[in-house]
């Protein structure tokens, strides 16, 4: 296969997360909420803003395939694959809660090798590709250089998620051991880990679409990022400067 214009992809995703951004926002607090068969809510501007990003990102890489959490999978099994979040955080989002965000991640061979994190109500971007950094709003962001546990802030994902993977315990000695432990969920809690504020996240309960983008981008930050094995379908990360990352990894009986 030729070689990726990973300018022109990032070009691609951020007018696709443009025009999400035009079906979400004027949804925000006006929309009503559905539930999904797992139990997860999703709302209309889900299902509009996947079906302008799907069609961008077609228009641009006919050839690519796609995977969304709304629509499923469409095109090639072969070659690299988009792979997309419209809104993530959509509890939040249906809740007025302006945290939420539009995930966008090119894969190749399974690998990760560019990621957009939008957060529309914020109008903050994070765009980075292999070998090319990360950037917020255009410019360079780094990981924290905080390497101490007892000063750093650590955010983490919902507690129930420590539960359905057996780590209620890791979570636990965080809330001991760790002076400034946030909930800071979803991505934009990543989002807070590329810009530096956040020193680490440990998330659990996780699908393919939540953690594509963050696997190009935390390293592209000069941060690690450690994904768990699955665990009944669903995928945990560790992730941020990498010496806060080994530290919190090992709080985990599994990997």
């Amino acid at each position: 296969m030729k070689s990726i214009d990973f300018e022109k992809v990032a070009a691609v995703a951020c007018a696709a997360a443009d025009l999400a951004r035009a079906e979400v926002l004027p949804r925000f607090r006006s929309v009503s909420v559905e539930t999904k068969g797992d139990g997860t809510p999703v709302t209309e501007a889900d299902f509009a803003a996947e079906r302008v990003i799907r069609q961008r990102l077609q228009q641009g890489f006919p050839e690519f395939s796609i995977l969304g959490e709304e629509y499923g999978a469409e095109g090639r099994s072969d070659g690299p694959e988009w792979i997309v979040d419209p809104i993530d955080g959509t509890l939040g989002f249906s809740r007025g809660i302006p945290l939420f965000s539009t995930l966008i991640a090119l894969a190749v061979d399974g690998e990760p090798v560019m990621g957009l994190i939008d957060l529309p109500a914020l109008d903050e971007r994070y765009v980075g590709w292999k070998g090319g950094g990360c950037r917020r709003n255009g410019v360079p962001t780094r990981v924290s250089e905080e390497t101490d546990l007892q000063r750093a802030i650590i955010s983490h994902g919902d507690p129930f998620c420590f539960d359905e993977r057996g780590e209620r315990p890791a979570f636990d000695r965080m809330a001991r051991e760790i002076p400034y432990l946030r909930g800071y969920t979803d991505a934009f809690g990543y989002a807070q880990v590329l810009g530096g504020g956040v020193g680490a996240m440990v998330d659990m309960g996780l699908r393919i679409w939540d953690v594509a983008p963050v696997q190009i981008l935390v390293p592209e930050a000069g941060g690690r990022c450690v994904t768990l094995s699955e665990h009944e379908g669903k995928i945990g990360l560790v992730v941020g400067n990498p010496s806060l990352v080994h530290q919190l990894t090992a709080f985990l009986s599994r990997r």
